[in-house]
């Protein structure tokens, strides 16, 4: 265990006290020692133990019982279970929105009009770079293209479809802009558009996939790390 550092007392006690508990030094249900035994332990005042503490309890490790001290609760970062959750979830919509975009993507190399390849160029002119103070605007541009593809195909039943995934696709719209997961720039969207407006359907389909293909490569690495 490292000494706590005079910067951030209370920020390497946290990160000892969680060591401990995730090396297995302190099992599930063990009492862990008190303010006095944790302060020499770590190398730090009682005050900065009660800091550190209060976080790792808040974080779901440790759990206080009156009067009787406190115990490690879990050995697993609930925050981290969450977020792998999360992305697990990301996945099976993120195959999903493949399916529909790809071969919305061949109908529409088929079907399109002029009008229909205008306007997808227009909307991604309309989108810009990103902006963090207008976060909801982008991702609203975002998914509106993409609802605009799957409409170029021409079959309304993939409309209703991705109309009923949409909230889901917003997510992935919103994880690729936060940074959670691989965003495809602006280059790429265009190359859908290429594609459809040359009316190789077959172009169009793995272009798609193509566009698709970096976010379901990075939530694979994402959730077998």
């Amino acid at each position: 265990m490292q000494p706590a550092s005079r910067t951030n007392l209370a920020e390497t006690a946290v990160n000892n006290i969680r060591a401990e508990i995730t090396a297995n030094r302190w099992q599930v249900g063990d009492r862990i020692p008190n303010e006095a035994g944790l302060a020499g332990m770590l190398g730090v005042s009682r005050g900065t133990v009660r800091e550190a503490v209060r976080v790792v309890v808040a974080q779901g490790f440790l759990e206080t019982r009156q009067g009787s001290g406190t115990y490690v609760r879990s050995v697993i970062d609930a925050k981290d279970s969450a977020l792998r959750i999360r992305r697990t979830g990301l996945r099976d919509q993120v195959e999903t929105r493949c399916a529909l975009e790809v071969e919305a993507a061949r109908l529409a190399a088929i079907r399109h009009t002029r009008e229909i390849i205008a306007e997808l160029r227009q909307m991604l002119a309309n989108c810009g770079a990103y902006d963090p103070a207008y976060h909801d605007l982008y991702v609203e541009q975002h998914l509106a293209f993409h609802k605009a593809v799957v409409a170029a195909s021409g079959n309304h039943a993939f409309v209703e479809v991705y109309e009923f995934f949409s909230a889901s696709i917003q997510e992935i719209i919103k994880a690729t802009v936060t940074g959670e997961l691989l965003e495809p720039d602006m280059a790429a969207h265009v190359s859908i558009v290429d594609a459809i407006a040359s009316g190789d359907s077959e172009k169009a389909a793995s272009t798609t996939r193509a566009f698709m293909a970096p976010i379901m490569l990075e939530l694979d690495r994402l959730l077998s790390s």
